[in-house]
């Protein structure tokens, strides 16, 4: 479909929608970067200060369910929405929301658990292995706040009635940025945990 086709509303929402798979697209490459430089590191074992039995905190899974339940309620939501049924919108965008700052808090319980085992981010007790897991995952924490952001966005417009069966561009927006770093999260976990089984 030609990009300059249909009315002014349209043509915006394509725009938009553009730009979004346009920053999605270059955070997909940040982050592969990312796993390419673990990935040579490991062969590498610089200074031989690479771990190669490396353990993940219970946290970082109890993330993973956290924030897979809240894809499937921001789903829920769009679909309520879709169905122009409020109240059911307002509570599933409400869970979200709360499930969103419980990953966030059992991520930082993560980094408790890896400094409880002796790592630190940086000084004499770090080490290459998990300065790169801190990294990845503080980069990751980021845009799932930023994701929270746009998320109490759409909640405060969802209360001033912005949003309906036929105007959803913004709420859709958010939801597939949303998805998409929680996508993100369920790939980094499952790069990192199994990656010590193949190096």
């Amino acid at each position: 479909m030609d990009l300059t086709e249909g009315t002014s509303q349209e043509k915006r929402a394509r725009s938009k929608k553009m730009m979004l798979w346009f920053g999605i697209g270059s955070l997909i490459m940040s982050f592969a970067g990312l796993m390419s430089a673990f990935i040579v590191s490991s062969k590498q074992r610089l200074n031989e200060d690479w771990l190669v039995d490396f353990q993940l905190p219970n946290a970082f899974l109890i993330s993973l369910v956290l924030i897979l339940l809240s894809s499937l309620t921001f789903h829920l939501g769009k679909k309520a929405l879709s169905e122009n049924k409020m109240k059911m919108v307002t509570i599933w965008l409400l869970v979200t929301l709360g499930l969103g700052v419980a990953f966030v808090y059992s991520q930082f319980i993560g980094f408790g658990e890896i400094i409880a085992t002796g790592y630190n981010f940086t000084g004499p007790t770090s080490n290459i292995t998990m300065s790169y897991i801190y990294i990845i995952t503080v980069l990751h924490i980021a845009h799932v706040i930023a994701g929270l952001i746009c998320l109490i966005v759409v909640i405060y417009n969802h209360f001033k009635q912005k949003y309906n069966a036929n105007n959803m561009l913004g709420f859709e927006l958010a939801a597939n940025f949303w998805h998409f770093v929680d996508m993100l999260w369920l790939v980094l976990f499952l790069f990192l945990y199994f990656f010590r089984y193949i190096i």
